[in-house]
Parts: structure tokens; C-alpha cells; sequence
């Protein structure tokens, strides 16, 4: 019987260990879509307690307290950092097969040294130990990347962001790592939205222009991308319910526009229409600052509406969207490819059924322009677990060339969840150990380690033109 996640988790093979031993643990980490807070990095914050860091935001640990019956109040509510670390230290304990028991593992050794097992028992040994390390120095927020050996973090920030953190972070000379702004204008787009007009103020007052027309809004955003790109932003990401195909005449869209402006919900299509419209303008600018669009979607969203109410969003009430039109998902980027607007351009879908359909539609447009042009995202949320990501692996794998993936992301807000890293890198050289096992593919050493130091560090920094 093989030891709880130890230094060979994952690695059942000879050439799983020596992939990940001597190439994939030691490749520095390129997280190039995560929720960190840039002012949290800048002013190198330290936290008080285990809760703070590891809690705190964390809607995955959340989902699974409710699982198991945790009152909300040892959850998000006023009970005490200890209590809902109890809980917490209590549910993972039980929770077998979920990923957070592996991450969770790997965050406490990682950081904190702690090689025994989380759960109700040892909860008192581990709050305490953790909160010690929290104490000493080298564990601020800083400390916590350097840690990591994080090279660049892209966080994400909406187009009237000021990136006054970003300025500063740029000016600091102390700062050993690379954070760049990364482009999220969703709520530009989102007009079936009720706050949708007052977002449009903030934009005109972040831009320093009227927006009167869906012309003055592309005049706006092509302002704030100007202001992105002046700060070292090369990359976008958009939050879609699927990649609609909806083209209309300019006269049409701007009725759309026009009608929202005097305080008219859309219909299902117009919102189409002028999604599609919105999307075509964003990925026009993208192609020609040679920047990299991502498109994230099936994802329904905010499902609890009591707890929506109470909460607001990203508090863990999310789930998986039925599977995507895939003919809608090629027609667009079929049309924009036709213009000569079509970008880089990184799929993620959280409906696995969906994997095959954007692997197939990956290689209708790919070119020389850059390896893997066109991306299939990693296993994203609900699927960054062991079965997900090895499914996206041979997916990926199956149908179109995986040597030039661009890997793992965080996606997390948390400073305690670069881990994640090690986990996909760990899955990766399994899957490729057990494919030389069984004479799937030659014992090349030499290659393999070459693969797999692209895909767990170099394809990411060639693709998005990183320079550090």
C-alpha cells in the first residue's frame, strides 16, 4: 500500500518521477489568469491567521462545508476564525475524492511543513502551527508567491480599473515578481443587466467621454485597452453563458443599444445580437495589439436566489451550464478568421462533454502565427480535480497536439493555492509515465522532458510574449 501523498504522489511509474522530479518541479510557475488582489500583493500584506488566507473568499471550501451540513455561520458568518477552521478541518477530513483533500494536503506541506493528516483531531496542532508560520517572516503575501517560485501572475481587472496598484507594483524595485493587469470587460458587454447604466457612467468617467452611441462605447474601450496596454496587459478574458453567432447590421445593434440606453431590457435575441456585435469589436482590438482571448463559458451562474440575495456573487452557488452550441463556437471564430480579426484565443468550457467539440474546432484554425493558435483552456473550476484534468489532457491529446498546451492556472484568489501547479504537473508526467509503460509512446526521455517542460512553463511564456 502506498503512503498518503508522499513526495511520489501521482507517479506510479519510472518515468512519471523522473519527468516530474527532475523537469516539472522545478519549472517556475506562469499564472496567467487568477483573482489575486493586486493592492494585497503590493502592500505585502500578512494575515493574521490560517482562516484569513486559506477561508477567506474561498467558495470551493465553502460548497463543501455546505455539503456536509455546516451551519453558515462557521462559514461566512460571525463565528470565530477558529470555529470555521474546526469545521473546515473536520468536513475535509471525510472528504474522500474531493479535490480539496488533495489540495489542501499539498497547500500544508507546501507552506507550513505539515506532513500528518487535517481533521478534526489534529485541528488544534495544525491552527497552531500554521499561525506560527503566519507569524514569522517570509509569510506575507510576497513571501508566499516567492515561495512558489511564481515568475508572473496576470490578475484580472475591469476596464475602468485605475491599475494604481499596477503602477506601483511597476515602480518597485523589490517586487522579484512579474504582475501584469489582465482585461475582463464583461460588464460592458452584460446590457440585460440591471446595473447595466450605472457601470456605463463609471466607464464614460474612467474613459473621459460621453457614451451616447455603441460607437462612443467602442471609442471608450478602445481608450481603456490603449490604458492596458500602456501597463503591460496582453491578455483578456471574458465570462460567456456559451460563444454565440448573431451577426446584424450596425443600424441594428446600435437600436439595441439605444433602447437599453432609455431603459429597455433586451429580448434573448437582441442580447445575442449585441453580445455577438461586442464580442467581434473586443476580438478586432485583441488581433491587432496581438493579444490573447480567452472565453470562458458554461457556467450558470448564481442559481440560490435567497443566497444571492443575501451574498452576491462568486460565493459558491455556481454549476455546470449545459453543454455549448459548438457550431455557434465555430461561426464565430469562423467569421472572424474571414475579417482577419480573429486573435489568439484560449476555449474553456466547464461542461466536459464539450472537450471533444473544441478540440475538433481548435485545428480548423490553426497557423504559424504561434504554436497552439488556438487553445483548449485547462480544466477549469469544477473540473480541476484529477479525473477533469486528465480528461482535457487526452482529449487535447486525442485530437490535437498537446506538446503545445499552455497549462495550469490558478484561477484562485487565494496566495495558498499555487499548489494547484504541482497537482496538474504531478497528473501530466503520470499520463505520460503510463503511456511509455504500456508502448504508447517510445521511452525518448530527452523529448518527453522537453514536453513537459513546455507545457508546465515555456508554451505559456512564448505564447503571451512574457519577457522577464
Amino acid at each position: 500500500m502506498k503512503a498518503f501523498m508522499d513526495k511520489d504522489f501521482l507517479l506510479n511509474t519510472e518515468a512519471a518521477r523522473v519527468l516530474y522530479h527532475e523537469v516539472a518541479e522545478k519549472c517556475p510557475i506562469i499564472d496567467y489568469h487568477c483573482h489575486l488582489n493586486p493592492r494585497e500583493i503590493y502592500e505585502d500584506i500578512r494575515y493574521d491567521n490560517i482562516t484569513q488566507v486559506w477561508l477567506g473568499g474561498d467558495h470551493y471550501k465553502w460548497r463543501l462545508m455546505r455539503s456536509a451540513g455546516v451551519p453558515e455561520k462557521y462559514i461566512t458568518g460571525d463565528s470565530t476564525d477558529y470555529e470555521k477552521f474546526e469545521k473546515y478541518a473536520e468536513v475535509l477530513g471525510k472528504a474522500i475524492g474531493n479535490p480539496l483533500h488533495h489540495w489542501s494536503h499539498l497547500e500544508l506541506r507546501k507552506f507550513f511543513g505539515y506532513e500528518g493528516i487535517l481533521n478534526k483531531k489534529t485541528a488544534p496542532e495544525v491552527w497552531k502551527l500554521a499561525n506560527e508560520k503566519l507569524a514569522s517572516e517570509g509569510y506575507t503575501s510576497r513571501g508566499l508567491i516567492r515561495m512558489s517560485n511564481v515568475e508572473t501572475i496576470c490578475t484580472t481587472d475591469d476596464p475602468v480599473d485605475s491599475l494604481e496598484w499596477h503602477e506601483k507594483m511597476a515602480a518597485d524595485k523589490t517586487l522579484e515578481v512579474t504582475v501584469l493587469p489582465a482585461w475582463r470587460p464583461d460588464k460592458a458587454m452584460n446590457l440585460e443587466k440591471g446595473t447595466y447604466l450605472e457601470y456605463l457612467a463609471q466607464l464614460e468617467k474612467a474613459a473621459g467621454m460621453q457614451i451616447a452611441s455603441f460607437a462612443d462605447l467602442k471609442k471608450a474601450l478602445h481608450a481603456r485597452l490603449d490604458f492596458f496596454a500602456a501597463h503591460g496587459c496582453s491578455l483578456s478574458d471574458h465570462a460567456l453563458n456559451y460563444v454565440m453567432y448573431a451577426p446584424a447590421s450596425e443600424e441594428e445593434v446600435e437600436k439595441i443599444f439605444q433602447d437599453r440606453l432609455n431603459g429597455t431590457i433586451p429580448t434573448a435575441q437582441e442580447e445575442a445580437t449585441f453580445k455577438f456585435a461586442y464580442m467581434t469589436f473586443m476580438a478586432k482590438e485583441y488581433a491587432e495589439r496581438n493579444w490573447v482571448m480567452q472565453l470562458h463559458y458554461g457556467c450558470r451562474r448564481d442559481n440560490n436566489p435567497i443566497m444571492f440575495r443575501k451574498m452576491g456573487p462568486d460565493t459558491g452557488f455556481d454549476c455546470v451550464d449545459n453543454y455549448a452550441p459548438s457550431a455557434q463556437t465555430a461561426a464565430f471564430l469562423g467569421y472572424l478568421e474571414d475579417r482577419g480579426e480573429l486573435p489568439k484565443t484560449i476555449l474553456y468550457s466547464l461542461n466536459t462533454n464539450d472537450n471533444a467539440a473544441i478540440d475538433s474546432i481548435l485545428g480548423c484554425f490553426q497557423s504559424d502565427i504561434a504554436v497552439g493558435r488556438i487553445q483548449h483552456g485547462s480544466a477549469w473550476w469544477f473540473n480541476d480535480h484529477f479525473d477533469g484534468m486528465s480528461e482535457q489532457l487526452k482529449s487535447l491529446a486525442n485530437l490535437g497536439y498537446l506538446a503545445g498546451f499552455v497549462g495550469m492556472l490558478t484561477d484562485s484568489r487565494s496566495f495558498l493555492s499555487y499548489p494547484r501547479h504541482e497537482y496538474f504537473r504531478r497528473i501530466l508526467c503520470r499520463i505520460f509515465g503510463e503511456w511509455v509503460e504500456d508502448g504508447f509512446y517510445p521511452e525518448d526521455m530527452e523529448t518527453l522532458k522537453e514536453i513537459v517542460g513546455d507545457i508546465s512553463y515555456g508554451n505559456a511564456k512564448r505564447y503571451f510574449n512574457f519577457r522577464k
